[in-house]
């Protein structure tokens, strides 16, 4: 005779999985929201501030 599946272990295991994924996806919106935070502790670079000095040297 064939064994009975045991679908409290998949239940279990699903809700487990399900979990772990919420987990997961809080853990990286937290560590994004740090990241973020201290991004904005310095001003952001712009592209006039990566090309020099607005007027060339008369060299």
């Amino acid at each position: 005779m064939a064994r009975k599946p045991n679908y409290d272990f998949e239940k279990r295991r699903k809700e487990m999985d399900r979990k772990a994924k919420k987990d997961a996806k809080r853990d990286e919106k937290l560590r994004r929201k740090e990241e973020g935070a201290v991004n904005d502790a310095y001003p952001p670079v712009t592209e006039a501030d990566d090309l020099g000095p607005a007027t060339p040297d008369p060299d």
